[in-house]
C-alpha cells in the first residue's frame, strides 16, 4: 500500500488579535487543542490518530486548529465535505486526510489530483471516482464504509458485498486503491449500550469479508471521541476523535473535560453595549417573557442567534459578567440579549461577557449551555456564526 505523505510541520503562530470596537469575538486557544490530541494520542495506545477538522473544526477555524492537532501528534485529518478538504488542501496542509461527504457532480478530479483519500459508501460513488482515476491516470484513494447499525452512511447487507466486489475489481486493475474501511457508533457516549459491542462484530465480520475477497492491508476505523476514550477494543489501527480534540466531552454524563485531561479551546467573548435602569415590573425583549421583580439595572449584549447564540436561551442561557453567573432575562433577539444585572449593579458599558468559557474559571461551559437549551455541546460550538472574528492564541 503506498503511504501518505509526511504531514507539514505546522506553525502555532497568533493569528490575529483581538478586534477594537468588536461587538464579540470567538477566542481559541490552540495550545488546548494541541496537547488535547497529546492526551487523545497518548490513550490510543498504538492506533494512529486523526483529527476531525470537519465543519471549519467544530467552530474553531479548520486550518489553524488543523496546524494545532498535527502539532499534537495527530497523523491524519478528517472532514466531512470535499470542498473543505480541498480549502485545507489548498492552505499547504499535506497531511494525510479523508472526505467522505458527498452528491453526484462532486470533483473527485480535483481530491485525487490533491491526493485526498476518499471515503465511499455507494455504488454510484465508486464508479464516479473510478471515471475520475481513469481520467487522470492514476488511481484514487479509498477507504470503503460499511453500515454496522447506524443506519445512516455505509454500505448495509448485502451492498457490502456488492461494494466489495465491485471495488476489488477496480483495485485489480489499479484505478483505486483500497486503503481503509471504517464505520461509526451510534451510541459510543454510552459504552456499556448492547450496540457498541454489536456493532464492533459486524465490523469485524466485513473487514473479513473484505479480506476474503483479497483485501488485508487496509487500515481499520471505528472509534470516535467517546470511542477512543472509553473503548480500546475499537482502536483498530486509526481512531477518528471529533469533539474531544477541542476540550469537550464527549460522555458528559460520565465524565467532564478536566476528568478526561481535556481542556476547553474556546471562549467566546462580548461587551456590554447599553446599561440603563429599568423599573420594577417591566417587560423585558419581545413578547415579555421576563419581567423585572424590583427596580433594577439592565444591560444588553450585541449578539442574537444570527451570531449563534441559541434563541432556547431565552431565560435559562447563563453568562459571566464581573465574576457573576447571570441569567439571559427575556427572549434571544437576532442580535441582542438582555441580561438584568440587579439594582446595586456597578457594570458600564464596555464591561466584558463571557458567554463561553471554561469550566476551570467558573465560566459558562458549551456543556452548560447544552444542558440549558436541550442540545449537544457539539451545536453549540458548531453554529457560532461567521460576524464574530476568531482570535488565536497560542504559546501561553
Amino acid at each position: 500500500m503506498t503511504e501518505p505523505s509526511a504531514p507539514t510541520p505546522p506553525s502555532l503562530e497568533p493569528e490575529s488579535e483581538a478586534p477594537a470596537g468588536a461587538s464579540g469575538y470567538v477566542e481559541i486557544d490552540l495550545d488546548a487543542i494541541r496537547d488535547n490530541v497529546r492526551e487523545l494520542r497518548r490513550r490510543a495506545g498504538d492506533a494512529e490518530l486523526m483529527a476531525v477538522v470537519k465543519a471549519d473544526a467544530y467552530g474553531h477555524g479548520a486550518l489553524p486548529s488543523a496546524r494545532a492537532a498535527l502539532a499534537g501528534g495527530a497523523t491524519w485529518l478528517g472532514v466531512a465535505q470535499l470542498a473543505e478538504a480541498l480549502h485545507v488542501r489548498a492552505a499547504g496542509i499535506t497531511a494525510p486526510m479523508l472526505t467522505w461527504l458527498y452528491v453526484p457532480g462532486a470533483d473527485f478530479d480535483a481530491a485525487i489530483l490533491a491526493g485526498i483519500d476518499l471515503g465511499v459508501a455507494a455504488p454510484w460513488a465508486l464508479d464516479a471516482i473510478i471515471a475520475a482515476a481513469r481520467r487522470r491516470g492514476t488511481s484514487a484513494r479509498i477507504h470503503l464504509k460499511v453500515d454496522t447499525g447506524l443506519t445512516r452512511g455505509g454500505a448495509l447487507g448485502t451492498g457490502w458485498g456488492e461494494l466489495i466486489a465491485a471495488a476489488a475489481r477496480a483495485h485489480a486493475e489499479r484505478s483505486v486503491e483500497i486503503v481503509g474501511v471504517w464505520s461509526h457508533f451510534a451510541y459510543a457516549d454510552a459504552p456499556d449500550h448492547p450496540t457498541v459491542r454489536s456493532q464492533q462484530r459486524v465490523f469485524e465480520d466485513a473487514v473479513a469479508e473484505l479480506a476474503r475477497a483479497g483485501i488485508t492491508d487496509v487500515r481499520r476505523h471505528l472509534a470516535n471521541s467517546a470511542a477512543t476514550l472509553t473503548n480500546p477494543s475499537a482502536h483498530y489501527d486509526l481512531v477518528r476523535p471529533g469533539l474531544a480534540v477541542y476540550g469537550l466531552s464527549p460522555i458528559p454524563d460520565l465524565q467532564t473535560s478536566a476528568q478526561l485531561g481535556l481542556r476547553e479551546a474556546m471562549r467566546v467573548i462580548a461587551r456590554l453595549a447599553l446599561v440603563k435602569a429599568a423599573p420594577a415590573g417591566a417587560g423585558v425583549s419581545y413578547g415579555h417573557t421576563y419581567h423585572t421583580a424590583y427596580d433594577t439595572t439592565v444591560g444588553l449584549v450585541p449578539l442574537g442567534y444570527a451570531d449563534g447564540i441559541p434563541r432556547a436561551g431565552t431565560n435559562v442561557g447563563e453568562v459571566l459578567v464581573a465574576g457573576r453567573r447571570l441569567p439571559i432575562a427575556g427572549r434571544v433577539c437576532m442580535d441582542q440579549f438582555v441580561l438584568d444585572l440587579g439594582p446595586e449593579a456597578s457594570e458600564r458599558a464596555g464591561e466584558e461577557v463571557v458567554v463561553i468559557g471554561r469550566a476551570h474559571a467558573g465560566e459558562p461551559t458549551a456543556e452548560d449551555w447544552a444542558r440549558a437549551t436541550g442540545t449537544i455541546s457539539y451545536e453549540i460550538v458548531t453554529r457560532m456564526g461567521p460576524r464574530l472574528p476568531r482570535v488565536y492564541l497560542a504559546g501561553a
